[in-house]
C-alpha cells in the first residue's frame, strides 16, 4: 500500500501509452488525467464533512461496500492511501474506507477571514457561536439584547455561508445582522402588544432612516389646534423666500377673526379676545402661537401670511404630498406627523419656537431628557401632541386620542423613547 505522495507518479505510470495520438488529443488526456488528481485530496482535513452520501468499504481498493456515509456527517480520519487502481482513499478510525473525493466531502473550516469595522443592529432573537459554523461550532449561552448596535470585527466564509464576529460577544450569521437601524421593527412590535386601542392613532417616523410605524396611523380624527401647524409651516415657507420677516408688522382688526376656518378668539391664547387695532409683528404671532397656541395669533397669521388658506397656501401643502382641510380640521396623526417633519426640514424659528412651549410638562415632553419640538391640541374628548423627539436618531411622535388622558400620551411617549433613544 503506497501513501499519498505516490499519488501523482501512479497516475503518470498507469497512463497508457498511445503513440498514435493527435497533439490535441494527447493534451485532452493529460488534461482529464490532471483534473482526476486536483479531485482528491491531498492531505486528511482538518474538519472534513460529507456534502453527499458516499459508499464504505471494507477494502482500499473499494471492491466490497460495507455501509454508507450520511451527509452531513463528520468523519473520522485515520490515514490517506493511494490505492492499487491510483485512487486516494481515506482509512476512517473504523476501518472502513471512502473514497478521498473533493467533489463528496469538504474540508469544514472558515475560509478567507476578513478585518473589518462597522456598526450593525442585532435582529429580536440571534444565536451567538464559539467560532464561525461549522460542523463543530457550539451554540453559546449568550443573550444578546434584541435591536441593539453591535461592532462587527471580523467576517468569514464557511460551508454554511457568511458569519460576523462581533467585539466581546462571538459569531453569528451576518444575514442575521442588519446594516442599518432597525430598532422601528420594535418599535411596531410595541405599538401593537401594549397600544392597539380603537381610540388611539399613533404614527412614529425615524427620520434618518424614514422607517415607519403605527397604529391606526390613518384613522383621521378632529385635530383641534394640531391644525396650526400647516399655518406655522407655510409662515416659515415664506421667511424662507424672503416674502416676509419675523419683524413684518400686522393689525388686529374685526376682520381676522371672522373669516372661513378661523379659530374662535375665545379659545386659547392671551391676545385679545376682540379687535384691538394694533399691530403686532410676526415674531410675536408665531411666539404665542408656538408657546400658548394662541387662537387670535393663529386667525392672524393665516389672514395676512396664507391670504386665508388661499391657492399659494394650498399648494404648498400639496407640494408636500399632503392633504389637510383647513376648515373641517379632521386629519390622521400620519398627516400630522408628516406635516412636523415639514418643519424639521424646514429649521427656522417655527421650530426652535416649539421647542420652548407652556405644554413641555404634559404629554410627550413630559418625561423625555432631551429636546422635543412639539405642537398640542385639545378639543371636546380629544388629545393630541405631535413632536420631533431630538434623541441621537431623531423621530417624529404624533399621538391623537380620543377619550384618553394627558398621562396615557405620555406613557405612550415614554415607551417609544425608551426604544428609539
Amino acid at each position: 500500500m503506497k501513501k499519498v505522495a505516490l499519488l501523482f507518479l501512479l497516475v503518470m505510470m498507469s497512463a497508457p501509452t498511445l503513440t498514435y495520438q493527435s497533439d490535441s488529443t494527447q493534451k485532452r488526456t493529460n488534461a482529464s488525467a490532471q483534473a482526476e488528481v486536483l479531485s482528491y485530496f491531498s492531505q486528511v482535513p482538518q474538519n472534513p464533512l460529507v456534502l453527499t452520501p458516499l459508499v464504505s468499504y471494507e477494502d482500499s481498493n473499494l471492491t466490497k461496500a460495507n455501509g454508507q456515509v450520511s451527509q452531513g456527517q463528520t468523519l473520522s480520519i485515520q490515514d490517506l492511501l493511494i490505492n492499487e487502481a491510483g485512487q486516494a482513499v481515506f482509512q476512517l478510525t473504523s476501518g472502513s474506507y471512502i473514497l478521498a473525493s473533493q467533489k463528496a466531502i469538504s474540508n469544514d473550516v472558515p475560509q478567507n477571514e476578513t478585518l473589518v469595522d462597522y456598526e450593525a443592529w442585532t435582529p429580536a432573537n440571534l444565536t451567538v457561536y464559539d467560532s464561525p459554523l461549522t460542523s463543530q461550532s457550539q451554540p453559546l449561552a449568550k443573550t444578546v439584547p434584541a435591536y441593539s448596535k453591535v461592532h462587527v470585527v471580523k467576517t468569514a466564509q464557511t460551508q454554511a455561508g457568511t458569519f460576523s464576529q462581533i467585539e466581546n460577544l462571538g459569531w453569528v450569521r451576518s444575514s442575521d445582522l442588519s446594516q442599518t437601524d432597525n430598532r422601528m421593527e420594535k418599535v411596531q412590535a410595541l405599538l401593537l402588544q401594549k397600544y392597539n386601542k380603537s381610540n388611539y392613532s399613533i404614527y412614529v417616523k425615524q427620520l434618518d432612516t424614514q422607517k415607519e410605524a403605527g397604529i391606526n396611523a390613518d384613522t383621521e380624527m378632529y385635530s383641534a389646534s394640531i391644525s396650526k401647524l400647516p399655518i406655522l409651516y407655510y409662515v416659515q415657507r415664506e421667511i424662507n423666500l424672503n416674502k416676509t420677516t419675523l419683524g413684518t408688522g400686522y393689525k388686529y382688526t374685526d376682520a381676522v377673526n371672522q373669516f372661513d376656518g378661523a379659530y374662535d378668539p375665545s379659545g386659547s391664547g392671551d391676545l385679545p379676545k376682540t379687535a384691538d387695532n394694533k399691530t403686532y409683528s410676526l415674531n410675536d404671532l408665531v411666539a404665542a402661537v408656538t408657546t400658548n397656541s394662541d387662537n387670535v395669533a393663529s386667525n392672524m397669521l393665516a389672514y395676512y401670511v396664507t391670504d386665508q388658506f388661499g391657492n399659494d397656501f394650498q399648494d404648498s401643502l400639496k407640494a408636500l404630498s399632503i392633504t389637510w382641510d383647513m376648515k373641517s380640521r379632521v386629519v390622521s396623526s400620519k398627516t400630522a406627523g408628516l406635516m412636523m417633519e415639514a418643519l424639521y426640514d424646514q429649521g427656522g424659528t417655527v421650530l426652535a419656537d416649539l421647542t420652548h412651549t407652556n405644554f413641555d410638562t404634559t404629554r410627550i415632553a413630559k418625561n423625555i431628557p432631551v429636546q422635543v419640538a412639539h405642537k398640542i391640541g385639545d378639543a371636546y374628548d380629544y388629545k393630541h401632541d405631535v413632536a420631533v423627539v431630538y434623541a441621537d436618531s431623531p423621530f417624529i411622535l404624533s399621538i391623537f386620542t380620543d377619550d384618553a388622558s394627558y398621562e396615557d400620551i405620555t406613557a405612550i411617549a415614554d415607551d417609544v423613547y425608551a426604544i428609539l433613544k
